[in-house]
């Protein structure tokens, strides 16, 4: 029908499905855990509601189209001449501490660190937490001369260090690796905007439920998987802007609830989405 979307059902445990028709009819639902189809929405915020939290278009909403050679940037930025240098990090060793000279950007060839930021006061807050594939340390390419907050390895990392001078020149010159890299910016300029709309709207336990659901990969591609390293409740704290002891009440009611489990490994089901989607915050256009 004409103006009509549809998405194929995702198999396994938390499938959704999504469908609209015009401006105003829009349905999203999902199975969680297989235990049925609950429809989570039905008005015209709901396409809205559901991108903002998983920041952006789900991919498998796109319209058919002829599938283009994936691009590999660690293949690609391994033959780039010169100006780069590979390093192993272990867990809890610092990459660069806010303060210092700004002068190189880098990509997370493996592994996950943090972001954190420190007050005058001395109170530390986690700005973000990146993965492999992710780029950071991009504010040298706009003037920034130093370091605005300090990135720590949060497992063992591998992690590709580009001087300058050498990421401008392969910006200007290969326009595979501009694409992938301007998309980079914006879908991290989303992800701050989400979590500003969080942070001013959401209540402490919503904000958790739904750093967990990030973590976990929820809403990218591929199935959500068990969060591998180990993440303190301080540092949820710190995500969320929280004491440590009500991230210890909200993970042991998660828990008692069958959202989450913890056997060595924290696992997210998709049944924690209940806690984000539901009563979202409307902003009104």
């Amino acid at each position: 029908m004409e103006g009509a979307v549809c998405c194929e059902p995702i198999k396994g445990p938390s499938a959704w499905s999504l469908s609209t028709r015009g401006n105003t009819d829009i349905t999203i639902t999902f199975n969680f855990l297989g235990t049925g189809v609950k429809s989570i929405a039905s008005d015209r915020y709901a396409l809205g509601t559901f991108y903002r939290f998983f920041e952006g278009p789900p991919r498998h909403c796109a319209m058919k189209r002829e599938r283009k050679p994936v691009f590999d940037p660690k293949a690609f930025l391994a033959k780039a001449d010169g100006g780069r240098t590979i390093s192993k990090y272990q867990k809890d060793q610092t990459v660069f501490s806010q303060g210092e000279a700004a002068d190189a950007v880098f990509y997370l060839q493996q592994g996950k660190i943090k972001i954190t930021v420190v007050s005058e006061q001395g109170r530390e807050a986690v700005v973000a937490i990146l993965g492999t594939g992710d780029f950071f340390g991009e504010g040298c390419l706009v003037g920034q001369p130093l370091r605005m907050a300090t990135v720590t390895a949060m497992m063992e990392c591998e992690i590709m260090r580009l001087e300058k001078a050498t990421i401008v020149r392969v910006l200007h010159n290969e326009p595979a690796f501009s694409e992938l890299f301007v998309s980079h910016l914006v879908t991290r300029s989303i992800r701050i905007e989400a979590d500003l709309v969080d942070q001013l709207f959401n209540s402490s336990e919503k904000r958790l439920a739904r750093a967990l659901l990030l973590l976990a990969n929820f809403g990218k591609e591929g199935k959500p998987e068990p969060i591998v390293a180990k993440i303190s409740q301080e540092t949820l704290a710190e995500m969320i802007g929280t004491t440590r002891s009500r991230v210890s009440s909200f993970m042991n009611k998660f828990r008692q609830l069958g959202f989450i489990d913890y056997n060595g490994k924290l696992k997210v089901h998709s049944s924690l989405l209940n806690v984000v989607l539901l009563d979202e915050p409307r902003i009104k256009i």
